[in-house]
């Protein structure tokens, strides 16, 4: 008689194999999974409350003034006058990635912007590396522009009462100085602001926003009376490698309606908002990056933007012969490069959220506070990094560090969406890459293209990055993974 507990004899009832490493790695999160619990953290949730008008201003608040308020002058001497060039390069590489972010975003309205879009097409360790490399971008983004926001405070109160904050505590390490503390302090003033919640940040920005506009516009206004047609006579003394080493500088300016994918949880209508938000902030900026940079070269000699970090000011003075005038555009300035702290440190803040909902990286970055809605702690940890940060590196290291982070995410982003095209082809979408798979391609290449442009010793140090990455998630969220638990 056969014992009732054992399977019959031939049986092919067998408890299935566990995963495989390779299978756990490939770990994929549903789409419908990912939106579903969009907004929820530890112990609350986040709040719905930003439109289109305050997408695009997050957007156009975390590009624009970067590149022209701080990095013209690290750039100019790459490329020469062809520095407008680099600018459009830069600004072609960042529109086909562009186009990839604003269909994902509109399928997939998540705070994780391209590390959610990576998990739930490429798999769980692709959508780490992304996020990882989100982690450097955003984080030495904030750091890189803090640095140069002490140049124009400086240029501010030498204009206006006649003192500069000494080189020992405004200028980092290597660049003549022991720790920047105008770079910490404004890190510090917009961590306040997102403490109070995401719509009063979002208010304090577009206040900004408007401000920076009005200065660059009044800078074109002034500065083309200085123009100087022969400035342009030697238009590319250093090549096309100068061109595209400029533009592999400058495209870490271009990340700002990647600020804009991270507000998808807190946007009240993300599907349709979020793809109108960077296509219509990459448009505004691009113009005006190309416009401003034009003017600033046609102005000055480029031989002599070398250590001139706050290169607008200082043409405003030479053409006018008046201190006033680039006083006046150090003080808007100083508000302009104050709102790409504030919003490229708010997505920092909300990719970590996202990858700590996925159990990726530790749950106090998933904590939602209860009064404010917003990650209080995620908030504090992620500010007094990149404030020390600031503090202590030079301007040049970070602006390169940053591109390639940038350029890697945005490398992965176009080739997510061609594999969610394949993958599910009938999904709703609001917005649709025209030409696809030749636009994301064509995205993917640029990346690539720019990065090779990046010096060894930014590769040495994105290498380094990655490789401590993979300890921490071979160490910590391989283990700890939602996704992992099902597969026990």
């Amino acid at each position: 008689m056969l014992d009732q507990g054992a399977p019959p004899h031939g049986s092919s009832q067998t408890t299935p194999p566990a995963p495989g490493v390779g299978a756990r790695l490939m770990r994929r999160k549903p789409v419908e999974g990912l939106v579903a619990e969009g907004g929820q953290g530890e112990g609350g949730s986040l709040r719905r409350s930003l439109g289109l008008w305050q997408l695009t201003m997050i957007s156009i608040g975390a590009t624009l003034g970067t590149g022209i308020f701080v990095v013209l002058g690290e750039a100019v001497p790459k490329a020469g006058p062809a520095v407008t060039l680099s600018f459009v390069i830069a600004g072609l590489t960042a529109l086909f990635s562009a186009l990839s972010y604003a269909e994902l975003a509109g399928t997939i309205p998540v705070a994780g912007s391209s590390y959610s879009y990576a998990y739930a097409t490429m798999g769980e360790l692709i959508a780490w590396i992304c996020g990882w490399c989100l982690v450097l971008e955003y984080g030495v983004s904030v750091a890189a522009v803090a640095v140069g926001w002490g140049e124009y405070l400086n240029e501010l109160l030498d204009g206006t009462i006649g003192v500069t904050i000494p080189a020992a505590v405004s200028a980092p390490p290597g660049d003549g100085g022991v720790f920047n503390l105008p770079a910490l302090i404004v890190v510090l003033l917009a961590m306040a602001f997102l403490l109070g919640g995401a719509k009063e940040s979002a208010r304090a920005n577009t206040v900004m926003v408007i401000v920076k506009i009005a200065a660059l516009v009044m800078f074109c206004a002034i500065g083309v009376q200085g123009f100087r047609s022969g400035n342009y006579e030697n238009f590319m003394p250093l090549g096309m490698a100068g061109v595209s080493a400029a533009g592999a500088t400058l495209f870490f300016s271009y990340i700002g309606f990647d600020a804009a994918s991270t507000a998808g949880e807190e946007a009240k209508n993300a599907q349709r908002d979020l793809p109108r938000a960077i296509m219509l902030s990459l448009v505004i900026v691009t113009a005006l990056y190309v416009l401003v940079a034009a003017v600033a070269v046609g102005a000055k000699p480029w031989k002599n933007f070398t250590d001139s970090e706050a290169a607008l000011a200082q043409i405003m003075r030479e053409v006018t012969g008046q201190t006033f005038w680039g006083t006046l555009l150090a003080f808007c300035a100083v508000i302009a490069i104050a709102s790409v702290v504030l919003t490229v440190l708010y997505g920092q803040t909300r990719i970590l959220f996202a990858m700590s909902r996925d159990g990726l990286v530790p749950k106090v970055f998933s904590r939602v506070h209860p009064k404010t809605k917003t990650p209080r702690a995620n908030t504090l940890i992620v500010s007094l990094f990149c404030g020390v940060l600031a503090a202590a590196i030079p301007l040049g290291q970070l602006a390169d560090a940053t591109s390639i982070g940038t350029l890697f995410a945005f490398a992965l982003v176009n080739v997510a969406v061609v594999v969610l095209r394949r993958t599910r082809p009938d999904m709703p979408r609001t917005f649709r890459v025209p030409l696809s798979p030749v636009m994301p391609a064509l995205g993917f290449g640029f990346c690539l293209w720019m990065m090779g442009s990046l010096s060894a010793v930014t590769w040495v140090v994105f290498g380094v990055w990655m490789a401590a990455g993979l300890v921490f998630y071979f160490g910590y969220g391989y283990r700890r993974s939602r996704l992992a638990p099902s597969e026990k």
